[in-house]
């Protein structure tokens, strides 16, 4: 079942009119048709000039004293009256309707000819896709998405095909790798997780996501990092801070939607392990591989960025998750701004749990236990709704996990439903050649807004 608030009639349009076996001049006449489409706001402002061009002429004529008028009214008349003289006015008439088509048809063709030759010299068909998706896109919710690590921008990949109006809140806790060296060295906060989302959401995602992730094998100081860290490093120093830096690198990079940091304050998280252990550092928490009772961040409650609180006030559809339970979504909820805006929205609300276990942060939970770490974590109710993949990995799947001493994520049906949480339930897991698996970024995306169009006539 397709969402109906997702297909647009542009796109209708554009395979009714786009056959690759048409003739050249059937071709010319789908270009002009694709112009015509509505929603690409072309027809209005043409009309709307000639509409200008009619006053001004009104507008002299009154100036004159309607000398004009009167004299050309009667030169067209007595015009009219020796060409109807001649040809019958069954024929003279739709021959003039005809040629005032036509001259407007070639006008406008002329004019877009023009301005598709400047804007995109040679591709007059992938400015039309560009401008019909564009419209399509802004036109889709207002999606604030929560969390960090891959699991986030994966379902940025699906979600930038239904909306161009989505807002990425990312958590600034990393501490490991080149962020973490960054962080340590220049004093910057980790843009890793911000570099990932910010690909993700890129026009030119591939190319780009090859460039951002590109690490350098040499060069004294060099070696390890990421050519995305230090672009947005170098960004954060030009402009001032992260903030500024990745509004300039979403422009550069033509991003559809915003990434925004959780919080512009240098945060680092704390986990006290089930054997008693105190661990400062995102990145020593997940190397402990141990069960956490209680997690936090220093300096406690840190305010939210304004940008991040706006969104949330505007969003239509709030989304948390996927990704690391206690390293990647926990800490956006470590903010408790950014809590209160949540738990106040009257939107739909949903989280998606993870489809496999992680390493003693989460190992043999169940999705209750994850809602449960949830609800404790930030002390409110926050989602109305839980998204969890439907069947099971295969078993070569499961066994290369077990390895590792993980699992699938079991839905203990009862218990979520006891916790006010509704259950969507669907296939959005992708399997990989190497016995690894993801949210598959389209099928996600497809079950999210299917829900949310099914959903949202429910709220105020």
């Amino acid at each position: 079942m397709r969402l109906k608030p997702l297909l647009s009639p542009l796109d209708y349009l554009r395979r009714r009119v786009n056959r690759p076996q048409s003739p050249p001049v059937s071709r010319r006449v789908n270009r002009w048709l694709w112009w015509l489409a509505p929603g690409l706001l072309v027809k209005r402002w043409l009309f709307l000039s000639v509409a200008g061009v009619l006053l001004v002429g009104v507008g002299v004529m009154i100036w004159l004293k309607l000398t004009p008028v009167f004299y050309t009214g009667r030169f067209l008349g007595a015009a009219l009256r020796l060409f109807t003289t001649y040809v019958p006015s069954y024929i003279s008439g739709p021959l003039g309707i005809l040629l005032g088509v036509g001259l407007i048809f070639w006008g406008q063709t002329r004019a877009v000819g023009v301005i598709t030759d400047v804007l995109s010299p040679g591709q007059e068909e992938a400015l039309l896709d560009a401008l019909l998706t564009q419209r399509r896109l802004s036109r889709g919710p207002k999606i604030v998405v929560i969390g960090g690590g891959t699991g986030l921008s994966n379902l940025l990949r699906g979600l930038k095909q239904y909306s161009a109006n989505i807002t990425a809140i990312v958590t600034v806790a990393d501490d490991g790798g080149s962020s973490g060296r960054l962080r340590r060295e220049i004093g910057v906060l980790p843009p890793g997780d911000i570099r990932n989302c910010l690909s993700a959401l890129a026009d030119e995602e591939k190319l780009l996501t090859e460039l951002f992730k590109y690490r350098f094998e040499a060069g004294s100081g060099l070696v390890g990092h990421s050519f995305g860290n230090l672009f947005l490093t170098a960004m954060s120093e030009i402009t001032g801070d992260l903030e500024q830096a990745i509004a300039a690198s979403s422009k550069v990079l033509a991003v559809r939607g915003q990434v925004l940091p959780s919080t512009l304050t240098d945060v680092q998280l704390w986990a006290e392990l089930d054997n008693g252990r105190r661990i400062v550092g995102e990145s020593k928490i997940a190397e402990a591989r141990r069960r956490i009772v209680q997690i936090g961040c220093l300096p406690p409650n840190p305010p939210a960025l304004p940008r991040a609180l706006r969104a949330i006030e505007e969003a239509d559809y709030i989304v948390i998750g996927p990704g690391s339970l206690y390293t990647s979504i926990i800490p956006n909820l470590l903010v408790p701004d950014l809590v209160k805006a949540i738990a106040a929205r009257r939107v739909p609300r949903i989280y998606i749990c993870n489809i496999m276990t992680e390493p003693g942060e989460t190992e043999g939970f169940s999705v209750s236990d994850h809602i449960r770490a949830l609800d404790t974590a930030c002390g409110r109710y926050l989602f109305d709704a839980v998204l969890v993949q439907k069947h099971l990995p295969c078993e070569a799947v499961i066994r290369h996990y077990a390895r590792e001493g993980v699992g699938p994520v079991i839905l203990d049906r009862e218990a979520v439903m006891a916790s006010g949480r509704r259950i969507i339930a669907a296939n959005v897991m992708e399997e990989r050649q190497d016995l690894t698996v993801r949210h598959h970024p389209h099928h996600l995306a497809r079950v999210l807004l299917r829900w949310y169009s099914r959903t949202q006539r429910l709220w105020p």
